[in-house]
C-alpha cells in the first residue's frame, strides 16, 4: 500500500545491513475480488454474555458493520449500562434519543417491551442505524479517502448533517475524541486468531502475534510505524491506523525485538529478508514452502509495475493485511481466483 518517504535499514538473516530512502507503492487494484473474514467479536471481552448474540445478529446486518464495532460504540456510548441516560436525554445501552429512535426500531424482532432501555432491542437499532448512516457516507468516504468507519461514528456522535457539512469528521472536540476512542477500543473487542498453523517458527508466531492484535485498526495511507497504528500520511489525514507495509514493518520489528527495521515500502520489503518464493499464487501454495510469518508481496495490482501490496501469512490459506482506504486490518483468504492468478513474491524475516 501507499506511503510517505522513510528511511530504514534491515538487519536480518539472508540480507546485508543496506540503508534506503523509498516512496510506497499503490494496493489492491480490485479490492471486491480480495475476500476477507471480517471482524468476530471476542466473546469475553463483552462485560454480559446475553448481549453476545444479538452484537453478532446486529454486526452482520451490513459489510461496514462488525460485532466488535458495535461493542467498542456501547463502551463510549454508555459503559454497558442499559439504564443510562444522557444528560441530553439518550436513553439505554445504544444511547438512542427519543426521536431518532423510532426510525430505527423494529418491534417485531425482539420479545417483549419495545424500548431502548432493553438491550436486546437497542443493539439491533444500533446496528440499522450504522449501516443507515454507512450508506450515507459513503459519498464522502469516496470523495476525501476518509474511512467509512470514522464517517459512520462521526454521523453517530454528531449528527448526519453535522458530518455531510464537513465533508468529513466535523471539527467537534467531542466527536473527534469519540471516533478515536472508539477505533481504539475495537481490536479489544475482535477475537484474536486462532494458534498458527503447525509449522511455524517462533519468530513467525511471534510476527503473528503482534499484528492480530491489530485487527479491526483502520486502514490508513501512510499509517503504522515500529510503535504501532499512527497517523496517516498526506493533507487532511484524520485516520490512526496502518497500511499494508506499515503492518508489516511493525509486526517484524516487535518480533525481532526491535532488531529488523524494514523500511515503510511493500516495493523495498519484497526484496529483503531471505527469499522464500516467487510465481503466481497457485505456484506459491503449491510448492509446500509457505510458513506462518513469511511476508507476502503482490505484483503490479495497481498497474504500476512494482510490488504494491503486501500481507503476513498465518497458514491454512489465510494472511493477515491492512487492505485499502475505507476497510480495517483484517484477514484475507488466499485460495481464490484474484490472489492465485497474481505474481506473489514470499519473504522471510528473523
Amino acid at each position: 500500500m501507499a506511503g510517505p518517504v522513510i528511511a530504514g535499514a534491515l538487519v536480518g538473516a539472508g540480507a546485508a545491513m543496506t540503508a534506503f530512502v523509498v516512496v510506497l507503492g499503490g494496493g489492491p487494484a480490485n479490492s471486491s475480488a480480495a475476500s476477507g473474514t471480517g471482524l468476530t467479536l471476542n466473546p469475553s471481552a463483552v462485560p454480559d454474555a446475553s448481549y453476545v448474540p444479538w452484537l453478532n445478529e446486529a454486526g452482520a446486518l451490513c459489510p461496514a458493520v462488525s460485532p466488535p464495532l458495535l461493542a467498542a460504540q456501547i463502551q463510549q456510548e454508555s459503559g454497558w449500562d442499559p439504564n443510562d441516560v444522557s444528560p441530553a436525554g439518550a436513553q439505554g445501552i445504544s444511547q438512542f434519543m427519543p426521536g431518532t429512535w423510532p426510525s430505527y426500531d423494529d418491534p417485531a424482532a425482539v420479545a417483549g417491551p419495545d424500548t431502548p432501555f432493553v438491550p436486546a432491542d437497542a443493539i439491533m437499532a444500533q446496528g440499522r442505524y450504522d449501516c443507515a448512516l454507512a450508506a450515507a457516507v459513503q459519498p464522502v468516504a469516496t470523495a476525501t479517502g476518509d474511512s467509512i468507519t470514522s464517517l459512520l461514528l462521526a454521523a453517530y456522535n454528531a449528527g448526519l448533517n453535522a458530518a455531510l457539512t464537513a465533508d468529513g469528521i466535523p471539527a467537534i472536540p467531542q466527536t473527534e475524541a469519540y471516533v478515536a476512542a472508539i477505533l481504539a477500543d475495537i481490536p479489544t473487542y475482535a477475537s484474536q486468531l486462532s494458534a498458527p498453523a503447525p509449522g511455524a517458527s517462533s519468530f513467525g508466531q511471534a510476527v503473528i502475534a503482534a499484528a492480530e492484535q491489530y485487527i479491526g485498526t483502520p486502514y490508513s495511507w501512510g499509517g503504522g510505524g515500529y510503535a504501532g497504528p499512527t497517523l496517516g500520511f498526506g493533507p487532511g489525514a484524520t485516520t490512526v491506523g496502518f497500511d499494508c507495509s506499515g503492518l508489516v514493518m511493525y509486526a517484524v520489528y516487535q518480533a525481532s525485538a526491535g532488531s529488523i527495521s524494514l523500511p515503510h515500502s511493500s516495493q523495498v520489503q519484497a526484496s529483503l529478508g531471505t527469499k522464500v518464493g516467487t510465481g503466481t499464487g497457485s505456484q506459491v501454495l503449491g510448492d509446500g514452502l509457505l510458513e506462518p510469518g513469511d511476508a507476502i508481496a503482490f505484483y503490479n495490482l495497481d498497474n504500476d509495475v512494482s510490488y504494491d501490496h503486501i500481507g503476513i501469512y498465518i497458514g491454512n490459506g489465510d494472511m493477515i493485511d491492512a487492505p485499502e482506504t475505507g476497510q480495517y486490518v483484517r484477514v484475507d483468504n488466499l485460495a481464490t481466483t484474484y490472489w492465485e492468478g497474481v505474481t506473489w513474491q514470499v519473504r522471510r524475516f528473523g
